[in-house]
């Protein structure tokens, strides 16, 4: 199997050449850099990229340019996976993404401090993952209404939560919290069953259920 081939969306020119050298570094190809929307739909119609990462604002507006393009990108060419890197919490458009189906990611900037985590982020949306920062799964979690049926979860169980909203597997969860496999299958059922969520045994199709469920609730409590 060749090198992921990753093109780059940033305004910043610092941060994007960075993050180029980084990844070259790394063992990925990196294909295109682009400042703008435009200028990376440019790329991946001529690179065919398997990996686009992007900005959420960029100009000429700095509101929702890179996400509109990774709308058109997931559209126009859905075997490109999509990670959006924001400064910035955005619960709607986390939502968004999401929902547009297999690989596809999103993190925020300040928090990538762990290099090789970041770069097993970008491996696993590029082999079809999905990756949400727990920082926008606990937004949705604080927002809740004193109903919400979010209230009847242990704080062990949106601990589980928090990291299967990040794209990981009953293993990966059971490696992070020091518990067995067994007991985190315990506590997603029980998240499943709580929630009103059907288990399904494609772990995108889970992430994707509960992120849906949590970004619903976000509206209507908006």
């Amino acid at each position: 199997m060749g090198l992921t081939r990753v093109a780059i969306a940033d305004d910043d020119v610092l941060l994007r050449e960075g993050l180029a050298s980084l990844l070259e570094r790394s063992g990925f190809s990196v294909v295109g850099q682009a400042g703008d929307g435009p200028e990376l739909l440019a790329v991946v119609q001529s690179q065919g990229p398997d990996l686009v990462i992007v900005d959420i604002r960029m100009p000429p507006l700095h509101s929702t340019e890179g996400l509109d393009a990774a709308d058109v990108i997931r559209r126009e060419y859905p075997e490109t996976a999509v990670l959006l890197l924001s400064a910035h919490v955005e619960v709607e458009h986390a939502i968004q993404l999401m929902a547009a189906g297999h690989g596809v990611g999103y993190l925020l900037k300040s928090r990538v401090t762990d290099v090789e985590e970041f770069l097993e982020s970008l491996r696993r949306v590029a082999r079809g993952g999905s990756v949400v920062d727990p920082a926008v799964v606990q937004e949705l979690v604080d927002t809740r209404h004193r109903h919400d049926p979010l209230e009847a979860l242990s704080d062990r169980e949106r601990e589980v939560l928090a990291l299967v909203a990040e794209g990981r597997s009953n293993a990966g969860v059971a490696r992070r919290l020091w518990v067995t496999e067994g007991t985190v299958e315990k506590h997603v059922r029980s998240i499943l069953t709580k929630l009103d969520l059907p288990e399904a045994d494609d772990d995108h199709r889970r992430v994707l259920a509960v992120l849906t469920y949590l970004g619903g609730t976000h509206r209507r409590s908006t």
